[in-house]
């Protein structure tokens, strides 16, 4: 009599056909998904270098693109080269620098707080800026643009701590409401500070009058080169803590079960937040809807894998920067809108779009 002999396989081997053929789909539809995006990339960064050339050519009084390269590679002092070199090409890169920093920073603050109405001021960024820079020009009568960059970081800094201490009193530590809280609390407290300030002082009026309103305008490359460190040491937490983020988007329970600790993770984020935001605000004033508009463009395109959100958001958030700047150049000429009010105008009836729609509400 014959006898049917049985050879035994690894576990990891035993698979049926239909299976392998599952798990062959699968791989392909990961390519296809990366390949995707990696030419949404490239893409975006055609766009982005047509957003530069428009605002380097684009204003009150226009300039060829072929006037645009000569003055690039060699300018030799004609009144093109100078509006190029001294006015247009710094408001360009600091343009390109804070969009890249408030769509990344809205991207952090949207994942670690959960809330898809959430934006990179929600910690108090603006406020303790806003405060600094009133107190600076209250107390030591200086209106030194410099001066104010550096008060207007520290403040940003000085109110983020504040409202990551009170934020961690208890026995839970940081949570996404308690932050949000202890944000909405310390915001509302400076806010009544600054305006007290502003009320008592003139000159203090018209400085904050002026930063308040957001603006690209006026800067030079000084300020670009003040907050460019900040700017990169935001970007490089920004990307270290994005595979903790995504752990912490399926649960804190689930992100500790898989060797992520939450507390270390939410420290990282809201220190590349700090100083995305911190950075940003104070060299150009609070501009908003960017953190809060450019998040959900790009994880309309990416999904939620924040490894690929952040960069779509910086560069979308550069895009969307730079372009809002553009059109508010045409549309006063000879005069201009500043960049806060264009982006105003365009973020309001997307965020009325974005509260009636229920399915962007859980992240």
């Amino acid at each position: 009599m014959e006898r049917s002999v049985t050879v035994a396989t690894p576990p990891g081997s035993q698979r049926s056909p239909r299976s392998g053929v599952t798990s062959v789909g699968n791989a392909e539809a990961t390519v296809r998904r990366r390949r995707r995006r990696l030419v949404g990339l490239l893409v975006l960064l055609l766009v982005l270098t047509a957003a530069v050339l428009a605002s380097i050519a684009i204003g009150s009084k226009p300039i060829a693109l072929p006037e645009v390269w000569h003055a690039l590679t060699s300018p030799t002092g004609t009144e093109d080269d100078i509006v190029i070199g001294s006015l247009r090409l710094p408001r360009t890169m600091l343009g390109l620098a804070v969009g890249i920093a408030l769509g990344v920073a809205g991207a952090l603050m949207q994942g670690h707080t959960r809330n898809p109405l959430a934006d990179p001021g929600l910690l108090g960024v603006n406020q303790g800026a806003a405060f600094a820079i009133v107190l600076s020009i209250f107390m030591l009568r200086t209106d030194d643009i410099y001066t104010l960059v550096w008060f207007g970081f520290a403040g940003a800094l000085v109110a983020t701590v504040a409202v990551f201490a009170l934020g961690s009193v208890g026995r839970g530590g940081p949570t996404p409401v308690t932050l949000a809280l202890a944000g909405a609390a310390i915001s509302a407290l400076l806010y009544a500070l600054t305006s007290a300030l502003v009320l008592l002082d003139a000159q203090s009026l018209e400085a904050f009058r002026f930063w308040r309103s957001g603006s690209l305008a006026g800067r030079d490359p000084e300020i670009v080169l003040q907050v460019l460190p900040f700017l990169v040491a935001g970007l490089v937490l920004a990307l270290i803590n994005s595979p903790g983020l995504n752990a912490l988007s399926l649960g804190e329970d689930v992100a500790r079960s898989l060797g992520q600790s939450v507390l270390l993770t939410r420290v990282v984020g809201i220190a590349a937040v700090t100083l995305l935001t911190g950075a940003a605000v104070s060299a150009c004033g609070p501009i908003g809807f960017v953190g809060l508009v450019v998040p959900h463009m790009a994880r309309a395109i990416t999904g939620p894998d924040y490894r690929w959100l952040l960069p779509y958001s910086g560069l979308l958030g550069a895009i969307m920067l730079l372009v809002a700047d553009v059109v508010g150049r045409v549309v006063a000429r000879p005069g201009e809108l500043q960049v806060g009010i264009m982006l105003a105008l365009i973020g309001a009836p997307f965020f009325l779009i974005l509260v009636r729609r229920r399915r962007l509400v859980r992240l």
